[in-house]
């Protein structure tokens, strides 16, 4: 289960950008043409996906690292320590920058049937 008030706080973070569906029940996740780029872990660790260059200065600014789940390392997600996700003003261009990195990735196919 999600830590619940972590979970508010990233509601709170989606719904800054009209354009993005906050997904799933057990684990909220956002994505844009297929590509997840951001995600509460059952921890209630928010993940952010970051470009190379913007992942390595998130990690030394913020003193963070990048996330771990199921014992593999995630190489493009970091983790938002908890301080800066209370602090919606000052996370949203790091979620701004998440979003635009995905839609730049190539579109991953529909697993839906028709």
């Amino acid at each position: 289960m999600v830590v619940p008030d972590n979970l508010d706080l990233y509601e709170r973070l989606v719904a800054g950008f009209p354009q993005v569906a906050r997904k799933g029940k057990t684990m909220p996740y956002t994505s844009v043409n297929g590509n997840m780029f951001s995600f509460l872990t059952p921890q209630g660790t928010l993940a952010l996906r970051l470009p190379p260059a913007a992942r390595t200065t998130f990690i030394e600014a913020f003193n963070t690292a990048l996330v771990e789940q199921h014992g593999a390392v995630m190489k493009e997600y970091v983790a938002v320590p908890d301080g800066l996700l209370a602090d919606t003003a000052r996370l949203t261009p790091y979620f701004e920058q998440s979003l635009e990195y995905a839609a730049s990735l190539k579109p991953k196919p529909s697993k839906k049937r028709p």
